[in-house]
C-alpha cells in the first residue's frame, strides 16, 4: 500500500511539471494523468528516430536476403500448409502450424479493427499507405528474427520443450546477456501487461457501442462504471484457466479461434468491397495521394520530417504486424521443424496475412462508409459506426463478437510471449504464478481505463522492445545469410531442407547446442 501511494504521488508530480512544461497534458491532471504525461515526454522523441530505424532495418535486410519476402512467398505458404505435425511427431514443441496461428492470435486483434480506425481518423487515409510499406518492408525483418529464434533456441529442462525469442539469441548470439534481460522485461511489461490491457479496453469499448451503453442513449457515467467493473471482472474470469494452462493451451485455443475469426471477418469485409466494387480504385487513389500529404508529426529535425499519416501508419502498423518488433519469435521459438528458415518464413507470412490482408480490410470498411467527422468516435467505435452503415444495426454486434474473438485470441498470444520471457528470467513456478495473476489485474485495468493512456503505454513500451531487437538482428545479421544460403542450397539440389549443425563448424563453435 505505501509503494502504491508513493507511485501515485510520483506520477502526480511528474503530471505537474509536464504540465508546466506545456507539451499538451490533461488539465488538473491527477496521478494517471500525470503518468499519461510523463509516458508522452518519453514516447515522442523515441519514436522520431524508430521510424527511420525500422525502415532502415527492413531495407538492409531485404537488399541481403535478396528480397526474401517475395522470392520465398509461395514456399512460405506452402510451408505454413504441410507443418500440421511437428517434424519428429514428438512433444518437444509445438508444429510449425501451432506457432504460426499463435504468433497471428497476437498480430491479429485490436490492431487490426481499432488500430487501423485509429490511425485513419488521426492522420487521414494517407496513414494506411504507410502501414502497407512497413509490412512489405518488415517481412524481411520478422523472417530474420524468426529465424535467429529456431537457431538460438533452447530445451526446456523440466518439461523437454522448447523455448527462446530474442532474449535468448541476444544472450547466446551477441553474448549480451545484458542486454537480453532488458529486452526480456521490456517485453513482459509491453506483451504481458501493456498490450493485454489494451485489448481489454477495445474489447470493453466495442460492448458498450453495440450495446448502447452510450451517455446519448441514456446511460449515466455511474452505470457506466459499473458495466465497466462487471465486463472486467468477466474477462478476468475467461482468461484465468487459459492463462494459467500454460503455453501450450494457448497453442491450442489458438488453432481453434483464429482461423475462425479470420473466416468470419474477411468475409464480411469481402462482401463491403463487393458492393462498392466501383469505389475501390477511388479509395486507392485516396490512399495514395493523401499518403504524401505532409502535416509534421513532431517538432526537432527528425519529428519534422515525418507526416502526421507517416507516424500513426507505422505506429499502428507495427502494433498490428509486429515485424522487427521482437514478439513474434517467442512464438517461433517454439515451433519444432527441420530447418530454421521453414519459420522464419512462415512467421514472415503472417505479416502479410496480418496488414496486407485483414487490416486493409477495416480500412475500406471505414474509407467506403465515409461518415461525417463525430466528435469522441475513434478507434473500435469507428469501426463499428461504419460496418453499420454498410449493413444495418445488427454490425455493430457483429464486429463486437468477432472483435471479442480477436482481442481475447490477442491476450492469450500476448501472454505466450511473456510467459517465455519470465522462464528466461527466472524459470521458477511461484515467480510464474505471480506474473499471471499481474496479467489479470491488467486485463481489469484496461477494462476499467480510459482508451488514450493504454494506447500510448504500448506505444512506448513497443517502441523500447523494437529499438534493442533492430539493433540485435542486424548485429545477427550474418548468420541470418548462413541459414537462409543453406536451406535455398538445399532446395536447389532437390532435397527437404534440413539444418544439420555439424556442417557449420564456425556456427557450432559458438553454439554448442544438440538441438540441430
Amino acid at each position: 500500500a505505501a509503494a502504491w501511494a508513493l507511485a501515485r504521488a510520483a506520477c502526480f508530480f511528474t503530471g505537474v511539471f509536464m504540465y508546466n512544461k506545456d507539451i499538451g497534458c490533461l488539465q488538473q491532471p491527477d496521478w494517471l494523468d500525470g503518468l499519461h504525461c510523463g509516458i508522452n515526454a518519453l514516447s515522442d522523441p523515441l519514436w522520431n528516430w524508430l521510424i527511420w530505424i525500422l525502415i532502415g532495418v527492413g531495407v538492409f535486410f531485404t537488399l541481403s536476403t535478396g528480397f526474401v519476402q517475395f522470392r520465398l512467398l509461395g514456399r512460405s505458404i506452402r510451408e505454413m500448409t504441410g507443418s500440421r505435425r511437428s517434424h519428429d511427431g514428438g512433444e518437444q514443441g509445438i508444429t510449425a502450424f501451432q506457432a504460426f496461428v499463435t504468433g497471428l492470435a497476437s498480430r491479429v486483434g485490436t490492431g487490426n479493427i481499432a488500430g487501423v480506425a485509429i490511425a485513419i481518423g488521426s492522420g487521414g487515409p494517407g496513414a494506411v499507405f504507410w502501414m502497407w510499406l512497413t509490412a512489405l518492408i518488415g517481412m524481411s525483418s520478422a523472417f530474420a528474427e524468426s529465424t535467429l529464434a529456431q537457431l538460438f533456441k533452447v530445451r526446456d529442462e523440466k518439461t523437454g520443450q522448447f523455448r527462446g525469442g530474442p532474449a535468448y539469441y541476444i544472450g547466446k548470439g551477441l553474448g549480451q546477456k545484458w542486454l537480453g534481460v532488458l529486452f526480456a522485461l521490456c517485453l513482459i511489461v509491453c506483451f504481458g501487461l501493456v498490450y493485454n490491457a489494451i485489448q481489454a479496453n477495445t474489447i470493453v469499448l466495442a460492448v458498450q457501442s453495440a450495446a448502447g451503453w452510450t451517455a446519448d442513449k441514456g446511460t449515466s457515467e455511474a452505470q457506466w462504471a459499473q458495466y465497466q467493473q462487471f465486463l472486467a471482472a468477466g474477462l478476468v474470469l475467461m482468461a484465468a484457466p487459459i492463462i494459467f494452462g500454460g503455453i501450450r493451451r494457448v497453442a491450442k485455443v489458438s488453432e481453434s479461434f483464429v482461423p475462425l475469426m479470420a473466416v468470419l471477418y474477411l468475409l464480411m469485409a469481402l462482401y463491403v468491397m463487393a458492393v462498392h466494387a466501383e469505389r475501390i480504385p477511388e479509395m486507392f487513389a485516396l490512399i495514395f495521394r493523401d499518403a504524401f500529404t505532409f502535416k509534421a508529426a513532431g517538432g526537432g529535425l527528425l519529428g519534422g520530417l515525418v507526416s502526421q499519416s507517416m507516424m500513426l501508419g507505422i505506429k499502428r502498423g507495427l502494433y498490428s504486424n509486429e515485424a522487427g518488433q521482437g514478439s513474434a519469435p517467442n512464438a517461433a521459438a517454439a515451433a519444432d521443424v527441420k530447418h530454421p528458415v521453414s519459420q522464419g518464413m512462415i512467421q514472415m507470412l503472417g505479416v502479410f496475412v496480418d496488414t496486407i490482408i485483414v487490416c486493409s480490410c477495416t480500412a475500406f470498411i471505414v474509407l467506403l462508409a465515409q461518415l461525417p467527422a463525430k466528435e469522441g468516435l475513434d478507434g473500435i467505435q469507428l469501426t463499428q459506426a461504419a460496418l453499420e452503415s454498410h449493413v444495418g444495426a445488427w454490425g455493430q454486434h457483429f464486429l463486437a463478437v468477432v472483435l471479442f474473438m480477436f482481442a481475447f485470441s490477442s491476450i492469450i498470444g500476448n501472454y505466450a510471449y511473456a510467459e517465455s520471457n519470465i522462464q528466461f528470467l527466472n524459470n521458477n513456478k511461484t515467480v510464474l504464478n505471480l506474473f499471471r495473476l499481474a496479467v489479470l489485474g491488467f486485463v481489469y485495468f484496461g477494462s476499467v481505463s480510459h482508451a488514450q493512456i493504454v494506447w500510448d503505454m504500448g506505444d512506448l513500451t513497443m517502441g523500447v522492445m523494437a529499438l534493442i531487437n533492430l539493433v540485435a538482428i542486424t548485429l545477427l545479421a550474418k548468420w541470418v545469410r548462413l541459414l537462409l544460403k543453406d536451406y535455398t542450397v538445399k532446395v536447389k539440389l532437390g532435397k527437404e531442407p534440413e539444418f544439420k549443425l555439424s556442417e557449420h563448424p564456425v556456427l557450432k563453435r559458438k553454439l554448442k547446442t544438440d538441438i540441430w
